[in-house]
């Protein structure tokens, strides 16, 4: 098998370096011990992070950035996409990392045996896959004898949303059962999959999300003039939305509820940024829409969100399910009040009319009402949003997260004087 491998040098940690002095309080309301300096020898704890296809998405983006700001002392990581990566990906956001493309992953995906060959070419102290397209990296790992083999889990797929195929439940308890870690981003996504896998939920670990709070925060001096660059009037309400444009996650959804506020006679204005299969519909929607015509801006993909976060006057999230989603971490720690479904890790994130407001997927006069409570009440928009950041700074920062990366991986350490496991 022919390996595509883009050398690159060792992760730099660009960031401070994040440690703890201090006993602190997890998410999940557990005391934390600082981290302990190395105690396996000069070398670096070696990490192979495999994913499906390393590119825009937002399991893939939110793992660079947790890599990019692993301490660079303990942790050395390699990449792996299994049907292959975005070199501009790559480049843009993580180019110092080593990227690995099984050449035989291209399109039918690759099989235990190949994915074994990747592994035992590294030889890595841990193996962390994330989503069913990876779960095959599971029994590779065990069959490799690595150190530490962990699997985890941080969305759902619309074909499975209410249950998996037999033959995909069986495969999945047989891999479950050779990982040493499994884990999810939120506490739904916990039940769900131990469930569809016959495995108790106790047997799952909870890691949520986290975000930069120092680059999403709100900017008033920004509304202005990001408004006047994307050409919306000033005086306009903006209900804004970011994310791929797929039919799960339903923009169409504050298209129709933007019409019921202009027939209500309020200055409404959609914000919607991002791409996918569903942007031409979506224009479409709207070219076909006497109301909102000259009322909805398509910023498509940018890398300019935080700027085009404070353009809005709130954040929706209108998805039929999410894992946790960072789109609403990011708009929450921007100060924006947000509406979003009751569906997935929302819930677990969104304190219901205390850090934001929710509503049933699909229920469009639900949404129509909530877009038109805040437009009307300024102040409502202001206390929803203050108390989303801080909700945000508390739980779901983004040091937090990597910490308890580092801290499951760390985990494995005291075995790293080899790069194999010893007898099962």
């Amino acid at each position: 098998m022919h390996l595509n491998i883009d050398n690159g040098s060792p992760a730099r940690n660009e960031s401070t370096r994040i440690g703890v002095n201090e006993p602190e309080t997890s998410a999940a309301g557990l005391n934390r011990a600082p981290l302990q300096p190395k105690s396996f020898g000069s070398r670096r704890l070696r990490i192979l992070h495999v994913f499906t296809y390393l590119g825009l998405g937002g399991t893939e983006l939110t793992a660079l950035r947790i890599i990019r700001n692993l301490d660079s002392e303990r942790f050395e990581n390699l990449v792996c996409g299994l049907r292959g990566f975005d070199p501009e990906v790559v480049r843009d956001r993580c180019p110092e990392i080593s990227v690995i493309a099984p050449s035989s992953g291209q399109r039918s995906g690759p099989s235990i045996s190949s994915i074994l060959e990747v592994i035992r070419k590294c030889k890595p102290d841990v193996v962390h896959s994330r989503n069913w397209g990876t779960i095959e990296s599971v029994p590779a790992a065990w069959l490799a004898r690595v150190s530490g083999v962990i699997h985890s889990e941080h969305g759902y797929e619309m074909e499975t949303l209410t249950s998996l195929p037999a033959r995909r439940r069986i495969f999945r308890r047989a891999a479950y059962g050779l990982a040493d870690v499994l884990f999810t981003v939120t506490e739904e996504l916990r039940a769900f999959h131990a469930r569809q896998a016959w495995i108790s939920p106790k047997r799952i670990r909870v890691i949520p999300n986290g975000v930069d709070t120092a680059t999403f925060r709100s900017q008033p001096d920004l509304k202005s003039a990001v408004r006047e660059k994307l050409k919306v009037p000033a005086d306009r309400f903006v209900i804004g939305s970011l994310g791929r444009m797929v039919p799960i996650k339903n923009h169409v959804a504050i298209l129709k509820a933007a019409e019921v506020l202009l027939q209500r006679g309020m200055n409404a204005h959609v914000l919607l940024v991002g791409s996918g299969p569903e942007l031409e519909r979506y224009r479409d929607c709207v070219a076909d829409s006497a109301g909102l015509r000259g009322r909805v801006t398509f910023v498509g993909a940018t890398d300019r969100v935080a700027e085009v976060l404070n353009a809005m006057d709130v954040f929706v999230l209108p998805s039929f399910s999410e894992g946790m989603s960072n789109t609403l971490l990011e708009a929450m720690s921007s100060g924006l009040p947000v509406v979003a479904t009751r569906v997935g890790g929302s819930p677990e994130v969104v304190e219901e009319n205390r850090s934001g407001l929710l509503f049933a997927p699909g229920n469009l006069d639900q949404l129509s009402d909530c877009l038109s409570q805040l437009a009307q009440q300024a102040s409502l928009g202001r206390a929803l949003g203050e108390a989303a950041r801080q909700q945000i700074a508390a739980r779901f920062s983004f040091e937090r997260m990597v910490d308890s990366y580092s801290r499951l991986y760390l985990e494995f350490a005291p075995k790293a004087g080899s790069h194999v496991r010893g007898t099962r």
